[in-house]
């Protein structure tokens, strides 16, 4: 029988998908990348704001489609848009045949069977359910990369965010079964591990009553053929001077930061229930930059948030400017339903949150320019992704940027690269995203 995969969403996402690939390939589904010549369909939904969710019910529609028309024998949803919305997805979605919890992704192969054998039946277990690592994998990324899911949940509840109610509370995955996850995966010839959670920086707390994340860095780098780690999604309030020694000194570990800080205003940081003020901000900005020299620092913004005023604006503006982030998100607030940033009064008209969008967006290219223009004549170490046959170039990425997120690094090599290899390059030009160098 064969599967028809489709994962959408986050990079958390990702690695539930990779798993599930990993349970349904070890019951002897084979794949394919054609709907059209699928017994199964399964799609792992989306629903973190608007955009995300209308992308996920077009894809469950297009394949409901199929189904009805009898190319496919059976639909089955996961993630955060079946957990969110279950019941009007069984309403409005008829050809879907099962939906599995955040919870149950272990569930796959049965909830397959199931639906296989006439007996469509959902499962979706409790939210607070704990989470183990070590599962096996089917690597989607291309191999020399993947990410590390370190936690699950969230216990932030921001103003404006669903995920705690949609991927329920923060559970740690125990250290062991991460590291001999990490360990599995660099025998399968991963180099680069990424480490993700909802928040990274708050692993541990819940099953060994501290922050462990230092420590677990400390055994990845351990690992052998782990040679670069990067760590994602650290909330400002919860970073360290532990965490800032590690990184400063574990040489595999990335100088790269990312630090959601969603706003510039301390009203609107408040009215988003963060628990950092705009010194906060700067305060961190300054001490990481201090301790380590090189550091590449991203962050993301959210303009157009419910009350927020022209000088509210200006305050994200101006931060900005002050610190000069070297990578930067922006993202038109979402007015997503049973939050309570849903509920506030004066909200902002959608081409007010656009053009706010597109001002810090204008600025932040004119940053990451200056910033990428201050790389050249520097030696960095880069890893290959790919190459560009007919412009006779390779394609990689430095410290500075996480796969399709980032810029990229294009490489002039007279000798034949491989995906994977990580080479050392002397960045001799800049542009607005992206950097051209030679292969010493």
């Amino acid at each position: 029988m064969k599967v028809f995969f489709v994962s959408l969403g986050c990079d958390k996402n990702s690695v539930d998908s990779e798993v599930m690939l990993g349970s349904l390939l070890e019951a002897g589904y084979e794949f394919t990348n054609d709907e059209e010549e699928a017994d199964v369909a399964v799609v792992n939904t989306c629903c973190f704001i608007n955009d995300a969710k209308e992308e996920s019910i077009e894809t469950i529609i297009s394949l409901g489609e199929l189904k009805k028309e009898g190319k496919l024998k059976a639909l089955v949803i996961t993630g955060c848009l079946g957990q969110r919305y279950k019941d009007e997805i069984h309403s409005e979605l008829p050809e879907v045949d099962a939906i599995v919890g955040i919870s149950s992704i272990d569930n796959i192969v049965k909830v397959v069977n199931d639906v296989l054998n006439n007996n469509s039946k959902d499962v979706i277990e409790p939210l607070d359910k704990p989470v183990f690592g070590n599962k096996k994998r089917v690597i989607t990324t291309g191999g020399y990369y993947d990410y590390l899911k370190i936690a699950e949940g969230c216990d932030k509840h921001c103003t404006y965010c669903v995920i705690p109610k949609v991927r329920g509370p923060y559970r740690s995955i125990p250290m062991e079964d991460l590291v001999n996850e990490a360990k599995g995966l660099s025998k399968r010839g991963v180099k680069e591990l990424i480490l993700v959670a909802q928040e990274t920086t708050l692993y541990g707390v819940d099953l060994y009553n501290k922050k462990c994340l230092p420590e677990l860095l400390h055994k990845i780098c351990e690992i052998d053929g782990i040679e670069i780690i990067r760590i994602l999604y650290l909330y400002p309030e919860e970073i360290t001077d532990e965490l800032i020694e590690c990184i400063a000194t574990e040489e595999k570990i990335a100088n790269y930061v990312d630090i959601p800080i969603q706003s510039g205003s301390d009203k609107i940081l408040k009215l988003m229930g963060r628990k950092t003020s705009r010194k906060d901000i700067y305060d961190l900005v300054s001490k990481l930059r201090g301790k380590i020299p090189d550091i590449s620092l991203r962050t993301t913004l959210i303009t157009g948030f419910p009350d927020e005023s022209e000088s509210d604006f200006e305050d994200s503006v101006r931060l900005v400017k002050d610190l000069e982030f070297d990578r930067l998100g922006v993202f038109t607030y979402s007015q997503e339903e049973n939050t309570p940033a849903a509920s506030m009064d004066n909200q902002i008209d959608e081409e007010i949150k656009e053009k706010r969008r597109e001002e810090i967006m204008l600025l932040q290219q004119s940053i990451t320019f200056s910033k990428n223009q201050s790389m050249v004549g520097r030696k960095l170490d880069a890893i290959v992704e790919g190459s560009i046959p007919e412009d006779g170039i390779y394609v990689g990425r430095t410290y500075r940027d996480v796969p399709d997120v980032d810029g990229y690094l294009f490489i002039n090599s007279e000798k034949e690269l491989m995906s994977g290899d990580i080479v050392k390059v002397l960045i001799t030009e800049a542009n607005d995203y992206d950097l051209v160098g030679d292969v010493l």
